[in-house]
């Protein structure tokens, strides 16, 4: 067998896009898909969205890159914008939520260094989560699949089951130097972390000394209908990663940090080529300027409920094929009975794009601009996807 040019690490469908508009794909062949699988959560504003697409273009005909040995004035403006729609003091600009992830992890660690307590250094995760692939990120993710062929697991990260604060609390040590975890699990089956657990890890690191640290690569950038998912619960991070929607489709992740958290990272203890070049924080301020605009949020809340009772009236329809739908605002999972990859094939047959989740789950991630009308084309498309599953099954039953 002679591999591909392409290093073969994705199992890729033999489909092609060439181009789009709002919420649809056209293939090469002309075909037109409607994409709620958004790259991953990750194109925000759509496809061809004309500010952000104006704006990536004018400062690419200006300066893309100039290395973060001179200033920046467009990542300034990116971050001051982010320290006032959150609760940040500073941010850190990168490329990819992994790279977010890795950066906050070293930041805990200085933290605690930087208060005289160098032995912590341990992390506290949760069973389910995903954080990246990089060798830190995968050993906070825990997962064995991840990890298995890449030789010793990265030290110093600690994993319970979520929604257990008695775990939690006896799975401290001297040693442990904060806590991650997404408000929402997404890689790991769109599971919403109910705000008194997040409450309680608040409590606990207030009342340990340790740093409570949230990833919101996915959960970011409005996806759940406010700026950051842990608003919704009243619950404040001291550090935070964010990334895929963030760019809208252009490379950028970030860190934001209240000040006690940022201050120990002094020039030479991080640093980055590419993150928080000009073209990628236009790209960022462009994003800004569309989900900060007046009814934005509440536009994605709507179009969630309306997204929402739609696919649940489908998952009732069909006992057989689905038990429930999980998650909040526009990251949105159907938890399926028979195969998610099954479901998955089936919807693209209606040529609708979702994109797969742990746990057995398919996820319904459209882009932030989604209308009305596009979710109702979606639960439609999804509701022919499942007649075809349910009558295959029913000759296959009466066949065997």
């Amino acid at each position: 067998m002679t591999i591909t040019a392409l290093m073969p690490t994705f199992n890729r469908s033999p489909i092609a896009f060439e181009r789009g508009e709002g919420v649809w794909l056209w293939t090469n062949n002309n075909e037109k898909y409607l994409d709620f699988g958004s790259g991953i959560a990750t194109n925000s504003l759509g496809h061809g969205n004309k500010h952000l697409v104006g704006a990536i273009a004018e400062q690419a005909a200006k300066v893309m890159h100039v290395s973060n040995l001179y200033s920046v004035p467009q990542a300034s403006r990116l971050a001051e914008r982010l320290v006032g729609a959150s609760f940040a003091d500073s941010v850190f600009f990168c490329n990819s939520g992994a790279e977010a992830n890795e950066g906050l992890i070293k930041m805990v660690r200085r933290f605690q260094s930087d208060q005289g307590r160098p032995e912590r250094y341990r992390m506290i995760c949760f069973n389910g989560a995903f954080h990246g692939r990089s060798l830190a990120t995968i050993a906070a993710t825990g997962n064995p699949a991840y990890l298995k062929g890449f030789g010793p697991v990265v030290e110093g990260f600690d994993h319970v089951e979520p929604n257990d604060l008695a775990l939690v609390e006896a799975a401290i040590t001297p040693e442990t130097a904060g806590i991650l975890i997404e408000p929402v699990q997404g890689e790991g089956g769109i599971r919403v972390i109910p705000a008194d657990f997040l409450q309680g890890l608040r409590y606990l690191c207030d009342k340990h000394g340790l740093v409570l640290a949230m990833d919101e690569v996915q959960t970011g950038a409005g996806r759940t209908g406010k700026m950051f998912a842990h608003q919704w619960t009243g619950v404040t991070p001291d550090i935070l990663s964010v990334a895929k929607g963030i760019g809208g489709g252009f490379p950028l992740g970030a860190i934001l940090a209240t000040e006690s958290l940022a201050k120990p990272m002094v020039p030479g203890t991080h640093g980055t080529t590419y993150g928080g070049n000009p073209l990628a924080c236009t790209a960022g301020n462009a994003v800004l300027d569309v989900i900060l605009s007046d009814g934005f949020f509440d536009a994605v809340v709507a179009q969630s409920v309306h997204l929402r009772d739609g696919l649940e009236q489908v998952v009732r329809d069909f006992p057989q094929l689905y038990s429930d739908v999980r998650g909040k605002g526009l990251l949105l999972g159907v938890k399926c009975i028979v195969s998610n990859a099954l479901v998955r094939n089936a919807l693209l047959d209606q040529r609708l794009l979702t994109v797969n989740a742990g746990d057995n789950v398919v996820r319904f991630v459209p882009p932030l601009i989604v209308s009305a009308e596009e979710c109702s084309e979606a639960v439609e498309r999804f509701r022919k996807a499942s007649k075809q599953l349910a009558q295959a099954d029913c000759e296959r039953k009466s066949v065997s």
